[in-house]
């Protein structure tokens, strides 16, 4: 791009066009890196009980499909193969350790994981809207993780959200070691396994570009302005309605509720509802 003529744009035209810039670059740069990488790329899920059916995994698998360029085999860690598509593969949950939903996440660190390359773990409560292959190559040499979404409310914030994460096979073992030998403990101990892993590798993974993944409850259907009568600081903001994802947006986190099916924003129709 030649250089921008100041006078002819608005300063957030400015901006825009910097960012359009800056992406194009980024895009070049990582198509570049995937024709000299022997990588073998691979998302994985996990399924646990009943919060989420196999209609999450299938939904996710042809989401990844649709967005992403690259070759990936796709994987899924349950306990339950019921309704998942043939094109599938299933990694059966490790029969010797008792946790609940989130907490069989460690395993994706294990030794035992039958994957071999690049690994990105993909929580079940996100929507994909835009192309994928960045993930796969921005800043290769690293492991990346998701900045969780307290960032908000405190800009400062650096603890992880584990909904995404990359990394390559035998990275982290002694996550799943330190949980299996006294899982109970560690479940006491944290919150939730995002807690135990911040605590863990504080330090160790590179965070992902905030502007790739948005939370829709915080960052995409909320207005600035708060509900009539509601305490400030208790997140109960108006709603937007018929919300678009910004265009740097490639992934929608739904943490909590509402989730996707009760979502019927245009862009999450398309991606999720009838996909």
């Amino acid at each position: 791009m030649a250089k921008i003529d100041k006078s002819k744009y608005s300063k957030e035209q400015i901006k825009e066009l910097r960012r359009q810039k800056a992406e194009r670059k980024l895009r070049k740069r990582s198509s570049n890196i995937l024709k000299n990488s022997p990588d073998t790329y691979n998302v994985l899920v996990l399924k646990h009980g009943k919060k989420y059916t196999a209609e999450y995994v299938n939904k996710m698998y042809r989401m990844v499909k649709k967005h992403c360029t690259l070759p990936f085999n796709f994987y899924c860690l349950t306990e339950d193969i019921t309704g998942l598509d043939n094109d599938i593969k299933v990694i059966p949950l490790p029969g010797d350790i008792e946790a609940n939903g989130w907490w069989y996440k460690p395993y994706i660190f294990s030794a035992d994981l039958p994957i071999d390359g690049v690994i990105l773990y993909i929580d079940l409560d996100m929507v994909i809207v835009k192309n994928i292959d960045m993930l796969f190559t921005y800043m290769p040499n690293a492991s990346c993780v998701l900045r969780d979404f307290t960032r908000v409310m405190r800009p400062k914030w650096e603890k992880y959200n584990s909904s995404l994460i990359r990394y390559r096979k035998g990275q982290f073992l002694r996550l799943w070691e330190e949980f299996k030998k006294d899982s109970n403990y560690v479940m006491r101990r944290h919150f939730g396994d995002q807690d135990f892993l911040w605590e863990r590798t504080k330090g160790e993974f590179s965070l992902w570009p905030d502007n790739w993944i948005r939370s829709w409850k915080w960052e995409i259907r909320q207005s600035k302005k708060f509900k009539p009568g509601a305490a400030r600081g208790n997140r109960q903001l108006e709603t937007v309605e018929n919300c678009v994802a910004p265009p740097d947006c490639c992934i929608v986190a739904f943490h909590g509720d509402p989730n996707m099916h009760n979502c019927h924003d245009p862009f999450i129709v398309d991606n999720w509802h009838k996909i």
